[in-house]
């Protein structure tokens, strides 16, 4: 007799869960609070404009890819994408840009022309990243670190020889001080902190293996926009028999005797074998399993950063601007401390713009650009949202109309808003936390939910607030390393 699951979230770890476990041949059902699947990873239309509504940043396609060919399908007849030549472009107030070629001569070559620095520096700085990964990446993005045999395993063993190598006694901010001359190759490096809501003055320096991913490996664009990830894997689940459930909100999870089985959706009794939750983790004790356990040590953690982003449809075209900008503030420690210790937002914020019709035409029309205007704000304490976000406006808008010479304001044609009070709501994210618990410790990759509960039999774990962490390639692989834990 054919097993059940019932998977609670279709984010995109939800979503590769259903499809690893159909594989498996596990009778798989998806309950969905909201109307659409993908969770952040979802879209938006304003007029003529369309924008990814989440994650922007595409690396580690592999991990996408993965999942067709484990169903035994061909990727490209699903999914496509492209390898950028610039991954990013940086922008200073004094006048100061840089291109982040994904050519490494590139590169090095502009930042020794720009700034001066030595070529040979970045170099080593990815030569150290991708260390760190060829170390790090098997022994904590591809297993739990919740099992005996994790840390018992030859690889393991070769990592623990490695521990003064990897970053791990100092911070990220240290490391890059280190490695680099120029004041601002230091912010750059040190940005990448955000990629999973951390301080780069406080998270530890073996962070420093993001750039891995996004230099030596590369950063890629799905040809239909990031949205497209979402789209591909639903219809991959749903050619697999994945049923879906959409509008359904679970409120209880089954317990019976210390095992798992099943949900409770409006008053009704719905049961399986194995339940999977996508939820984010410390929502989901506070609700859906309240009555249970609660682990007081993980839910008591502090938690990363979140955003505040502007959609805004442009009605003029900027050649100087790509996919993916940054606009950098004067003053890095001052803004990081005003979202991790003030829990406010500094008036000189750093500014991530990501422009996907410069890459997708049609997501904008002639002569326009269709703007994801982003900067990291604190978690949801109970600010006055409404006064920060009207401050921030004023101060984005200002900040970008000095760099780019130009007076934004008068252009937006459309706008919505997302801040920490709407993540919360759409996505059950704690706090409007984007990435769960925060990393800003040496200790924080421990102080993840594992992929299981340890004391629920038959309930399993997977999204971005579990073991590995937050992040797309991370939300995938949790979903792989939870689905590698249950038998056939």
């Amino acid at each position: 007799m054919t097993k059940k699951v019932l998977i609670i979230g279709s984010g995109i770890a939800g979503i590769a869960s259903a499809i690893r476990l159909a594989v498996k041949g596990y009778a798989v059902e998806v309950y969905e609070a909201n109307d659409y699947p993908g969770g952040k990873l979802s879209e938006i239309t304003l007029g003529g404009y369309r924008f990814d509504a989440g994650p922007s940043l595409f690396t580690l396609p592999e991990q996408v890819d993965a999942l067709f060919r484990l169903a035994g399908k061909k990727p490209e007849d699903y999914f496509e994408y492209e390898k950028l030549e610039v991954a990013c472009h940086y922008f200073w107030e004094d006048g100061t840009r840089l291109k982040a070629f994904a050519d490494l001569n590139l590169f090095a070559e502009e930042v020794q022309t720009k700034l001066g620095e030595p070529s040979g520096h970045i170099r080593e700085a990815l030569r150290k990243s991708a260390f760190i990964y060829d170390s790090l990446a098997p022994l904590f993005m591809n297993r739990s670190l919740h099992k005996l045999n994790t840390w018992t395993n030859p690889q393991a063993m070769k990592s623990y020889l490695k521990m003064g190598k990897l970053g791990i006694f100092s911070t990220m901010n240290e490391a890059n001080k280190k490695q680099f001359n120029h004041p601002k190759l230091v912010q750059l490096f040190n940005r990448y902190a955000t990629y999973n809501g951390s301080n780069p003055f406080e998270t530890p320096a073996t962070l420093n293996i993001i750039p891995h991913l996004e230099f030596n490996i590369g950063a890629f664009f799905p040809k239909k926009g990031m949205h497209d990830i979402t789209m591909s894997l639903y219809k991959l689940s749903k050619d697999l028999g994945v049923k879906y459930h959409f509008g359904q909100k679970v409120e209880k999870v089954l317990v019976e005797n210390g095992e798992a089985k099943g949900v409770r959706v409006k008053g009704e009794d719905r049961f399986a074998d194995l339940v999977v939750n996508n939820m984010d983790m410390v929502n989901a004790y506070k609700t859906i399993l309240k009555d249970q356990k609660q682990p007081k040590l993980l839910l008591s953690q502090p938690k990363s950063s979140s955003a505040l982003i502007f959609y805004w449809g442009i009605k003029r075209d900027f050649p100087e601007l790509d996919l993916h900008n940054i606009f950098f503030s004067a003053n890095y420690p001052v803004e990081f401390d005003h979202i991790f210790n003030r829990g406010t937002i500094y008036e000189d914020p750093t500014i991530y713009v990501n422009i996907t019709s410069t890459h997708k035409a049609d997501d904008a029309p002639p002569g326009g650009m269709n703007w994801f205007t982003m900067i990291n704000v604190p978690n949801n304490q109970g600010q006055d949202w409404d006064h920060l976000i009207a401050e921030a406006k004023r101060n984005i808008i200002h900040k970008l109309n000095r760099i780019l010479k130009t007076d934004i304001e008068s252009l937006i044609e459309v706008e919505e808003i997302l801040d920490p009070r709407t993540i919360e709501s759409k996505t059950s994210s704690a706090q409007g936390a984007l990435y769960g618990n925060s990393s800003n410790n040496k200790f924080a990759a421990f102080l993840r939910h594992a992929n299981y509960s340890s004391s629920i039999k038959n309930l399993y774990f997977c999204g971005g607030s579990v073991h590995p962490g937050g992040g797309i390639p991370l939300c995938l692989l949790s979903a792989k390393i939870m689905s590698e834990m249950i038998g056939d």
